[in-house]
């Protein structure tokens, strides 16, 4: 669903309602400029993205990457 940024201040309380189930976007001056949705979809995305960027740090440590621990070491010999 996509309504105006007007329309979308005008009815905010039946918006929340209709997102739970879609997600809705919001245009202003007729650009889409964002996107209201669920509580639980915002979850889900953020476990997603979570878990997505902890696979790419175990690829990174198998091919090579130092960790943390080594990463400090080495940072800090170059305050010195």
């Amino acid at each position: 669903m996509i309504v105006t940024a007007t329309e979308f201040k005008n009815r905010l309380g039946q918006y929340l309602d209709a997102a739970r189930t879609n997600p809705i976007v919001v245009e202003k001056t007729g650009r889409k400029t964002a996107v209201l949705i669920s509580i639980e979809e915002f979850e889900r995305l953020t476990k997603t993205e979570d878990e997505f960027w902890a696979q790419k740090a175990l690829t990174a440590e198998k091919e090579g990457y130092v960790g943390t621990k080594a990463s400090m070491n080495f940072l800090m010999e170059k305050n010195v």
